[in-house]
């Protein structure tokens, strides 16, 4: 088993499991995560995914599996079930209803990280590194890849990286802002930080996701979608429990 998906209580874990490849994600990889994605998000009791290895201290994932890549590459039927694959995990992931975070501890290069932008979130450790590599090779990077990568560091910097192809220590992925937060222990940060994000209201999370990306793909003033939004939630489950906690001076149950 490559990939699974671990639910435990509020919080899903998508594992990456192939550390003796460094977690390198084949067709069949590419192919299950949609499944894997779609189930912790059609399960009511999942609040947050975190996606991340299966081992601590390993790669998150190094990209393509260079054997098959190499192999399937110079067939264009082969080439177009791939990038078919890799852009519904890039757009189902970026797209998912529900909130998510990607946990680092080592690298993260070129689908790996191309994983890691389409989530919500990214923590890190101190010894993860980011690349997006396909200067080396002589690619070009789908544009809607291209796009998350922008939308989390700005243009200047998104084309640095992918200009040069340099692989970034963690240190510097938090400065430009390719990751979210950087900690000693990115397995223990991120869990606290998903029971956090399940002790709150489910509804403002998915509406705000919503109305982030709706500003991220270029809209700027409200409209009359986005406006029903803001008053449909007055009339939410989320409201009154929030409302009546707030007035009986308890924790809310969301």
């Amino acid at each position: 088993m490559t990939l699974r998906l671990e639910k435990k209580g509020k919080i899903a874990h998508l594992l990456i499991d192939r550390p003796n490849k460094r977690n390198a994600f084949t067709q069949a990889m590419w192919e299950l995560f949609p499944e894997l994605l779609a189930d912790a998000v059609a399960d009511d009791a999942v609040r947050v995914l975190m996606v991340h290895a299966s081992t601590e201290n390993s790669a998150f994932c190094a990209g393509a599996d260079i054997g098959e890549f190499g192999a399937g590459s110079t067939d264009p039927e082969w080439r177009a079930k791939n990038q078919a694959a890799i852009g519904k995990v890039q757009h189902d992931l970026a797209q998912a209803a529900k909130p998510t975070i990607a946990v680092i501890d080592g690298d993260c290069v070129g689908g790996g990280c191309g994983i890691a932008l389409a989530c919500d979130m990214r923590i890190a450790g101190p010894q993860a590194r980011f690349g997006i590599t396909p200067a080396k090779l002589g690619l070009v990077y789908p544009l809607h890849d291209t796009k998350l990568l922008v939308d989390a560091v700005g243009p200047s910097q998104a084309k640095r990286i992918l200009f040069t192809g340099q692989i970034l220590p963690a240190a510097e992925a938090l400065r430009i802002g390719l990751i979210t937060i950087l900690a000693d222990d990115p397995y223990a940060e991120a869990e606290a930080l998903a029971d956090t994000m399940a002790s709150v209201s489910s509804h403002s999370q998915q509406m705000s996701k919503h109305i982030v990306r709706r500003i991220l793909d270029g809209q700027a003033d409200d409209d009359e979608a986005s406006s029903a939004l803001f008053d449909a939630a007055f009339e939410s489950d989320d409201f009154k429990e929030g409302v009546s906690a707030f007035l009986e001076k308890r924790k809310p149950e969301f």
